[in-house]
């Protein structure tokens, strides 16, 4: 028996066949956050592991309709490739798809060796060194809302919702869910083991909630990708749409991508609690939050990351639109919910669930390290219902003004890189001017007829 036979990587292979395992199917996130992937046969995955998948590292400049945008070492450098090496840590078997089994690719530069520029997942590893360069764990949990819907050929946009049931905002049941979908989705996304702990409707009739638990900011961008991936994946083979979209229809509230964020030391104790402190939070807490605070401008551009974000938010719609901070305040950006101790957090309510987990994750951890390193204090908490500009500086209005202010803040492109950076830049500026270019549905109803 030769040493390759014995390796880990074969006996995994072994362990898998013996569970009905004939393909593994290798996925990462581009730069919107979607999921691109290759199902591997089994016997093939050694070679995977050895020698990597090669993809067109132009899949990170491929916008949503497929084009691909001229973004710098893309289409100037003729088209290269990146290595997509299996992560066989993150293995688990597909519950819905018998025989598959998934795992997440690390994605490197083939001709360098080192993590791509673009690769989210390699960015949020490298601010989670430098937090650990200062002795900070940080803890996540993700909050993510969708939108579901049944195909309807006689619509302009080939769909509409699940259900037109009213009042029903924080109820389960059949209800507003007249085929079980949260139950059926809850128990199969049990079974993929990505820390799903229950569910339940949210404000429209066919938007959901499905809650994840908090752990290790790593794996909580791990999780919530690859639950962005199953939830779309799941309602496919149904024959439906399950949409993240910011704001998919006008007579509807958006969906939100809440993060709970705290650090733990290297003994696991929460170090954002201090009881004698003022709200009781600790400096380290509170230099977090003015962080967060103080880069808000720049975070909105990967919190809010598409031109359709900015008609989620605004006065009166439950999403913040200016930059503050309360004491159990759902209607400030950022809420401190009220338990203490080992639960002191933070909840950044700012993000759509358009936004790339990795994304979002990271910058919101690179502009509370910022805070700490400053020192910051936080201003004085919102009192009572937000949504005065009176009180609150606004954030911005467009994406365009998103980009513009990410990158103006020098701090936390340094902080995120700047190769990410002038990418991510360029990406979504001509998102920006291909919108702008673009006559909509509004503009024909508004103007044909009596212009």
């Amino acid at each position: 028996m030769s040493a390759s036979d014995t390796s880990p990587v074969h006996r995994r292979v072994e362990q898998l066949a013996a569970a009905g395992i004939d393909v593994v199917r290798v996925t990462y996130p581009d730069l919107i956050g979607t999921e691109r992937a290759r199902d591997v046969l089994l016997d093939h995955l050694p070679s995977a592991c050895d020698h990597g998948l090669a993809f067109c590292r132009a899949v990170y400049h491929t916008s949503p309709q497929g084009d691909t945008v001229d973004v710098a070492g893309g289409l100037d450098a003729g088209l290269p490739d990146i290595r997509v090496t299996p992560d066989l840590g993150t293995l688990t078997a597909l519950p819905w798809e018998p025989g598959v089994a998934t795992c997440l690719g690390d994605v490197t530069d083939p001709a360098t060796g080192l993590p791509a520029p673009e690769s989210p997942r390699d960015l949020l590893r490298s601010v989670l060194d430098r937090c650990a360069e200062h002795g900070l764990r940080p803890v996540v949990g993700p909050e993510l809302e969708y939108f579901l819907c049944d195909e309807a050929p006689d619509r302009p946009q080939g769909w509409r919702r699940y259900s037109d049931a009213g009042g029903v905002v924080y109820t389960a049941g059949l209800r507003a869910d007249r085929d079980n979908h949260l139950l059926r989705t809850l128990r199969l996304l049990r079974d993929l083991d990505i820390g799903v702990s229950g569910g339940n409707h949210e404000y429209d009739g066919s938007q959901f909630e499905i809650n994840l638990t908090h752990g290790d900011a790593a794996r909580a961008a791990d999780r919530a990708f690859r639950f962005k991936s199953a939830i779309k994946e799941l309602a496919r083979k149904e024959g439906r749409l399950a949409t993240f979209m910011a704001k998919p229809f006008n007579d509807a509230g958006g969906s939100g991508f809440h993060l709970h964020l705290s650090c733990v030391d290297a003994e696991g104790a929460n170090v954002f609690a201090d009881p004698a402190a003022p709200y009781g939070l600790s400096a380290t807490a509170r230099h977090a939050l003015a962080g967060v605070l103080a880069h808000a401008p720049a975070l909105s551009a990967l919190a809010n990351p598409t031109v359709n974000s900015y008609k989620r938010i605004g006065p009166d719609t439950l999403a913040p639109w200016l930059i503050d901070w309360g004491l159990d305040n759902r209607s400030a950006m950022v809420r401190v919910p009220p338990e203490r101790g080992a639960g002191s957090r933070l909840e950044l309510r700012l993000g759509d669930a358009s936004a790339n987990p990795y994304l979002l994750i990271a910058a919101t951890l690179a502009a509370a390290l910022l805070g700490i390193l400053a020192r910051e204090e936080p201003p004085a908490p919102l009192e009572g219902y937000g949504y005065d500009a009176a009180r609150a500086e606004p954030l911005p209005a467009t994406l365009s003004a998103a980009l513009d202010a990410l990158e103006a803040d020098t701090a936390l492109t340094e902080t995120l890189g700047k190769d990410f950076t002038a990418s991510y830049l360029a990406y979504k500026r001509d998102e920006v001017t291909r919108f702008q270019r673009h006559v909509t549905d509004w503009e024909f109803t508004e103007y044909a007829y009596h212009l």
